[in-house]
């Protein structure tokens, strides 16, 4: 029969090697570069073609250009392994190119309310200057 002690000491081998083995395989994944931030480059590449699809480059607004300038930075930090930067970056180019596209839609809509408007006041004036006529 094995004494008591014997027994617990062989354990301890196996679960020491174990335990040194399972924490070479954490150090060495948490060392490891975190994947590229695909998704969100190119959806931010996106959001730049959508805007330039509505003509926002022809406009005056400075945030489609800070968008471009943004994604540029993000496709630099991708190839030095800033990942995180690289997703900050590409997240903010996206949201840049959002604001773009939403400002000039807003002046769109803007000049359209103001030609109603100003239809609406002729005519307004027209059916005024008939009915005194009439009368």
């Amino acid at each position: 029969m094995i004494p008591i002690y014997e027994r617990s000491r062989r354990l301890r081998k196996p679960v020491g090697l174990f335990i040194g083995v399972g924490s070479v395989l954490l150090f060495a994944a948490c060392a490891s570069t975190p994947p590229a931030p695909d998704v969100a480059l190119s959806s931010a590449q996106q959001a730049i073609a959508a805007a330039d699809q509505q003509r926002v480059a022809d406009t005056s607004y400075p945030t489609l250009s800070e968008a471009r300038d943004k994604l540029a930075e993000a496709q630099t930090a991708v190839t030095d392994k800033r990942m995180a930067d690289a997703a900050r970056l590409a997240d903010e180019a996206r949201v840049d190119a959002l604001l773009a596209t939403a400002q000039i839609q807003q002046s769109k809509d803007q000049a359209v309310n103001d030609e109603m408007v100003q239809s609406t006041r002729m005519l307004t004036e027209e059916m005024q200057r008939n009915s005194g006529a009439t009368q």
